[in-house]
């Protein structure tokens, strides 16, 4: 089937960026506007956990960035990917800083197709190619204003949404419920053990050297694993190689420089450790499991001795103290954690098959082939 293929600003009232300039002095309380930024704007839509709102009277000098029903928002700032949301009806009102504001002509565009078209592989993959900046890369509002789209009658439009809408809600379910399983871990280690950073239970508490071996990474720059080598987890989370400093399946791996609050459990055969700690327990008085939930509660930003980039040293972490609860309640908690897991991985397997599922929908419904 053929379209027609139309320029965006063609179809749009508005295509523009968001306030750019000096907000701070204009931040109130939850009685202000909310005030939409990029970060508000994520993979899976509108994401309001962290939004700052501004005064009413900022509010009314920036009419530019007024955000009213029905306008799609992308984030200005690029990493992987650009991420769109379309403002729903009963949102209320709004504004945005850094942020580009698309409003679709509702006579001519659906906002909710132009939404999932800018979220396809095909769309991403062209905007991709023309981002702009050489310090931080950025959605040019020219290039969007020229960039074509296709452009079916608005009745199908519409019904290519709906479609996209019901798979798209499918998807999100599973997501939802592998965030609920860590949820409920979470949960469950609290009940069993108590918080312990507090140790309302009194389990008796060892340094970290009495219960565990930390194996120091080097400082070395990460490079593209190939097939077949054992991988490395720099402490910002990149992926390459090395040739050493080895830690066994089921250890725990947490950063040293930067991002020093997020530990990853190791559940491949062997890791390698880059600018970053591998912490291997003593199987005969900690579990795996509970050393590395402990570390998800565990503060490690306290240890930090610098002002600039957080950082830990060995001699750090040999300071830290943990409650360790008698061997046979924590594996206990690893079995929880073993069916918990098996579940979660029966529930990615049918993500990643849901969004190969989606994309391929996705491809089909733009070209006319649904």
């Amino acid at each position: 089937m053929s379209w027609p293929v139309v320029e965006l600003s063609e179809v749009c009232s508005r295509v523009s960026v968001g306030h750019v300039g000096k907000t701070s002095e204009y931040y109130t309380d939850e009685t202000g506007i909310p005030f939409l930024r990029t970060q508000n704007v994520s993979k899976t839509g509108l994401k309001m956990s962290d939004v700052l709102y501004v005064t009413h009277e900022f509010h009314e000098k920036l009419k530019k960035s007024q955000l009213f029903p029905g306008d799609v928002v992308l984030s200005r700032v690029i990493s992987s990917q650009i991420n769109c949301a379309v403002i729903p009806y009963g949102f209320g009102v709004a504004n945005c800083a850094n942020i580009i504001l698309v409003r679709p002509d509702s006579t001519k565009l659906d906002s909710e197709f132009l939404n999932y078209y800018l979220k396809s592989e095909i769309a991403q993959r062209n905007l991709m190619k023309r981002q702009v900046g050489s310090a931080q890369s950025v959605v040019n509002t020219s290039v969007l204003k020229s960039w074509e789209i296709p452009l079916p009658p608005l009745d199908e439009q519409k019904r290519i949404a709906a479609i996209l809408d019901k798979a798209d809600v499918i998807r999100r379910k599973r997501q939802q419920a592998i965030n609920l399983a860590d949820d409920f871990l979470r949960s469950v280690f609290l009940d069993m053990f108590g918080d312990p950073m507090v140790n309302p239970m009194d389990w008796k508490v060892e340094p970290w050297g009495n219960v565990l071996k930390i194996i120091n990474g080097k400082n070395q720059k990460a490079v593209l694993c190939p097939d077949g080598e054992y991988p490395i987890m720099g402490s910002g989370g990149e992926m390459g190689r090395a040739n050493d400093y080895l830690s066994p399946e089921n250890s725990i791996i947490i950063g040293r420089k930067g991002n020093i609050n997020k530990p990853i459990l190791v559940k491949e055969k062997y890791w390698n450790v880059d600018t970053a700690f591998g912490l291997v327990p003593d199987r005969e008085k900690i579990s795996y499991n509970y050393l590395y939930w402990f570390c998800v509660f565990f503060n490690f930003e306290r240890l930090n001795k610098t002002v600039t980039i957080p950082s830990l040293t060995k001699a750090d972490l040999l300071e830290v103290k943990i409650p360790t609860p008698c061997i046979e309640k924590q594996k206990l908690f690893d079995g929880i954690v073993n069916k918990l897991n098996s579940m979660k991985i029966n529930y990615e397997f049918a993500e990643s098959s849901g969004i190969d599922a989606f994309n391929s929908l996705s491809q089909k419904a733009f070209t006319g082939e649904l």
